[in-house]
């Protein structure tokens, strides 16, 4: 029998990682695939990032990245690299925390996962404690009626699940409408743009599978 499934969500503050340190010197947000540690000792990071001269530079200028590539894909980079920087999500992971998202903004990242029974829970939060700078934002059990269930059946992640409820709920899509982006934007924490392009990602999802 699969013992109970928990969702956890970290916040990672400080952490010496090349992506984190990039998005600090840029000012913006992206989203990264769980770093895949390598038997070289090398990370493989994938992600995806506004379209951002300074983000690139930094990434390029710093003597920890390997191997740099970056495709402009509807109007964002979708980059690959090679780190020397084992960051402490490889921690986590080794601890047994099963990365559904990874975000990194201005410097911090919050990771969003998944862990399978109380004894797996107890090594991630032990790993957790012992690492400067990690806190554990929130934890709870998945049911199999969970809204989370939601991103996972349409295929939007949570952030975009997020927008795209927060849009419903202030009436974003009524006519006239119940609140601008930016006040939607303004409850959930984020800026206008990031609100605009999450929902805009989310309603592509959406509708991709709908009229597919």
């Amino acid at each position: 029998m699969i013992d109970e499934c928990l969702v956890v969500e970290f916040r990672v503050r400080d952490d010496d990682c090349p992506l984190a340190d990039a998005t600090r010197a840029a000012g913006i947000e992206i989203d990264a695939q769980p770093p895949q540690l390598r038997a070289d000792g090398n990370a493989l990071l994938s992600f995806t990032a506004p379209e951002s001269p300074e983000f690139a530079t930094a990434l390029d200028g710093d003597e920890r990245i390997r191997y740099l590539h970056l495709a402009r894909v509807d109007g964002r980079q979708n980059g690959r690299c090679l780190s020397k920087q084992p960051c402490v999500v490889h921690d986590l992971v080794s601890a047994g925390l099963i990365v559904e998202s990874l975000r990194y903004r201005e410097g911090s990242a919050t990771v969003t996962g998944a862990v399978v029974g109380h004894d797996v829970l107890r090594g991630v939060l032990n790993t957790a404690g012992e690492t400067v700078g990690v806190a554990l934002e929130r934890a709870y059990p998945l049911q199999a009626d969970d809204e989370g269930a939601i991103a996972t059946r349409w295929n939007v992640t949570p952030r975009q699940e997020e927008a795209l409820r927060a849009a419903v709920e202030r009436g974003y899509f009524t006519v006239p409408r119940g609140a601008t982006a930016a006040e939607v934007a303004d409850d959930i924490g984020i800026s206008k743009s990031a609100f605009i392009e999450r929902l805009h990602r989310g309603q592509h999802a959406l509708f991709s599978q709908l009229f597919a």
